[in-house]
Formats: structure tokens, sequence, C-alpha cells
């Protein structure tokens, strides 16, 4: 069942609704700069099992609106919360993957948490995101050939080998957001950080991260670990920065256990 919520005049959110009458809920955050549909290996197996699923698009990406403006964390965090009220959720498993584990990170400091019983950061894009020269490189291939800037981030994405039709399904989910949201979600990368909110977390929290990550380095896990608290951290030694594909069954089975 996939539906829009409006987040403020003028901005709907596209949100694919998986099972809406299951056992428990399971609310994906996408990461950059994909859209929820990259949880495809999720959604074929825990729906089956009796379990609700439930991707946002962020504003920007996939099928949501896509405004000019609204690209910050607080503003994607209080995007977040709009589509938990709306649809009422409470007690529920908040995964975040990449930029979307920040924006994750960023909406349980703002809302202490609210309604989430377990976290999971998947190659979280915390506490810092890019470097200003790669934030400006991949600023530079954005504004002149986005198609040949998302090839780059497909090929360092993954540590497992990938196929040529699924990279290039992989890519046409990039080219599915706006370019002015791709750039803008770079600068966020660049100029903002979750940093802060670290110490907010009280949560039960598991962090997941690809040893070979290439996008995001496997030390930031170990800050992350470091800075929550009743966080475990639990390294994928096959998976680079795309864990929840590179070793899916591992990855679903962490989920399961979590919802037991």
């Amino acid at each position: 069942m996939g539906y829009y919520i409006p987040v403020e005049q003028g901005v709907n959110l596209y949100v694919e609704d998986i099972n809406p009458n299951g056992r428990k809920t399971i609310v994906f955050i996408h990461g950059w700069p994909l859209n929820h549909k990259q949880f495809e290996y999720q959604y074929n197996v825990l729906p089956a099992m009796g379990y609700r699923c439930i991707g946002i698009d962020w504003r920007g990406f996939g099928k949501s609106d896509k405004p000019i403006s609204g690209y910050t964390y607080n503003r994607l965090a209080d995007d977040i919360r709009m589509v938990i009220d709306a649809l009422q959720l409470d007690d529920f498993v908040l995964v975040g993957h990449s930029t979307g584990g920040a924006i994750a990170i960023r909406y349980m400091s703002r809302y202490n948490g609210k309604g989430v019983s377990n976290l999971i950061l998947v190659d979280a894009a915390a506490p810092t995101g890019f470097t200003a020269e790669t934030a400006d490189k991949l600023l530079k291939e954005t504004y002149n050939d986005r198609p040949n800037m998302l090839q780059g981030i497909t090929n360092e994405f993954f540590f497992q080998y990938i196929t040529h039709s699924f990279a290039e399904w992989f890519k046409q989910l990039g080219l599915q957001a706006a370019s002015w949201s791709t750039a803008s979600v770079i600068i966020l990368l660049r100029d903002e950080n979750v940093a802060a909110d670290l110490s907010a977390i009280n949560t039960p929290t598991i962090i997941i991260h690809g040893v070979h990550d290439q996008v995001i380095p496997f030390t930031q896990a170990q800050k992350l670990h470091e800075k929550i608290k009743h966080s475990h951290l639990i390294p994928f030694y096959y998976s680079g920065h795309g864990g929840f594909w590179e070793e899916r069954d591992k990855f679903n089975h962490l989920l399961l256990e979590i919802l037991s």
C-alpha cells in the first residue's frame, strides 16, 4: 500500500506501507541518494513473516515531492516525525542507513526517541558525513554529469560483486531524486553533523557497519559505539556500504531477533 502524507504546505512524502496489519512495525529511512526501494531485500522477507514494513522517501527523493528547500537534519527529522504521527506509530523499530542513519539520530535527539523501541544504524553517516574535499568533488560531478556521479557512487558502494543489471537498477534509484535535492544533501553532509546528538540517545541501539565501507569508514561506527549508550556494534566482514544487500541473510536475521 502506497500513499502520500503532507509534512508541510505543498510538500508530501511518499510512504510504502507493506502488511499494515503486521504484529510489529519497522520504519526504514533510506540513504543518499536512494529511496525506500533500497530495502527491497528486506520487504521480500519480513512482511511474509508477519511484520509491518514502512519505507519513507525523503523530500526530494523517490516518489516524494521535491521542494527546493528543507534539506537540513532538523527538517528531515521533522518530516519523519510527521509521518510517525500521521500513522500513529508506537513501539516500532527504526532503521536508518547512511544519511538516513544521521536523520534517525537527529530524530532520536530532537524528539526524545518518541515511539522507538529499538534503533538500528546501518553504515550511518555519523557522527560526521563528507569531508569538504569529497563533497566539493561530488557537487561538481552532480552539477555537470549526475548519472556519471551516481555510477561512481555505485562502484564504491559494494564490496561484493554486483551484476551490471543490479548496478543499473541501483543507479536508477538515485536518478529518481531531483538534482537539486541530490546536491543539497551533499552540502548537508559537508556542513552539518550529528555528533552532539549522540549522548541524548537512550534507546537500545544496534550499529551495523561494513568493514570494507569506502563511503563512510568503519572508524565512524566505532565512534558511534563509544558515544551512544546501550549500543552494540556488529561488524559486517563481507560488506562495503551495502550490508542490507551484501549480507542480507545476516541483516534480516538480526532484524528478526530484535522483532521477536
